[in-house]
């Protein structure tokens, strides 16, 4: 169907230049194939690393549209780059995009919430299991050659606590209702009717925070949730609890945690994010207690063909083409 619909594109996209600056896009080769299909004239990140700024202005200035991932987004590189009609978001948050300075360019802006929830809530899932049932330490402990039998606790039956209940939040949601948990349930938004759907209780990030096993970090990074997990929030967690921290690395103040994690404040953290990426410091990454992974949350190869065909749909809606089916 794909073919046939690419066949009867006009040709009006060979003079539309469309950069990809995202790593994981660039290397695949599906969403190159299907981009290249509508817009020939495409122009990839082949380096395998992230852009630096005077990098990201160089490779985006002759682009009559972008599709970015991580990458920010600011005025400085807007002011540079003339071109742009049109930024398309690989991915879901707009934190890293300044989208006032998009308006005042009459710049438009293809995006798409929540495209790779399942696959950052399943990752969410993996480490509050691999957390109470001690996976990640006693794996560690037995490439070592040490043989310690010490299997954690089930999550079944223990209090989760979400921060943040938007459309991976309420996935994450989703996936326990098996393990029949005591959901808590904090939120600016009133989530009330979720709530009662799927057997929760909205509360206050206090009480929250106090009373539940795993606190799980599922916010946009705002002004009001920058290093939101601080030294008072970490201090009123309970010392056998565990963070997971699968959205914005910036959502914790690292060196906090580095101390909480130190002092048995708490008994461990998953993070899947971090403040600096890739992180530097190497004493916090080798602390036993805690469980890292590279941003993988949403790269999951379904979540990748999604977010990558979402970001191609908006331009070629964008530019007057019928847009790919999600």
């Amino acid at each position: 169907f794909m073919k046939n619909q690419v066949k009867t594109q006009p040709p009006t996209n060979l003079c539309h230049r469309v950069a990809v600056s995202s790593i994981s896009f660039s290397k695949s080769t599906v969403l190159r194939e299907e981009l290249e299909r509508i817009f020939p004239n495409s122009l990839f990140n082949e380096t395998g690393k992230r852009f630096s700024e005077t990098e990201l202005i160089e490779f985006l200035n002759d682009a009559d549209a972008a599709v970015v991932g991580i990458e920010s987004i600011n005025d400085q590189i807007l002011s540079k780059t003339p071109h742009l009609k049109i930024i398309s978001k690989y991915g879901v948050g707009l934190d890293s995009i300044d989208q006032e300075s998009l308006k005042r360019r009459n710049i438009a802006l293809g995006w798409t919430g929540g495209i790779n929830r399942r696959s950052v809530s399943e990752l969410t899932l993996c480490f509050m299991l691999g957390l109470c049932r001690n996976v990640f330490g006693s794996g560690y402990s037995l490439k070592q050659s040490k043989w310690k039998k010490e299997g954690g606790w089930q999550l079944t039956g223990k209090t989760v606590g979400i921060i943040g209940c938007g459309h991976v939040g309420s996935d994450v949601i989703k996936l326990l209702a098996p393990l029949q948990c005591a959901l808590l349930v904090c939120d600016i938004v009133d989530k009330s009717e979720f709530c009662s759907k799927y057997n929760a209780t909205q509360t206050s990030l206090e009480n929250l925070i106090t009373k539940s096993d795993v606190v799980s970090l599922h916010v946009p990074l705002t002004s009001l949730t920058t290093k939101m997990v601080d030294k008072k929030f970490l201090n009123q967690m309970q010392r056998t609890a565990y963070l997971v921290n699968t959205c914005r690395g910036d959502v914790i103040d690292q060196q906090e945690l580095k101390t909480a994690l130190i002092n048995g404040s708490i008994a461990g953290a998953a993070l899947d994010v971090f403040a600096e990426e890739p992180p530097s410091d190497d004493e916090f990454l080798s602390l036993p207690n805690l469980i890292g992974t590279p941003h993988i949350g949403g790269n999951a190869r379904e979540a990748v063909e999604a977010m990558g065909r979402s970001a191609i749909k908006h331009l070629a809606s964008f530019f007057g083409n019928s847009p790919l089916k999600n």
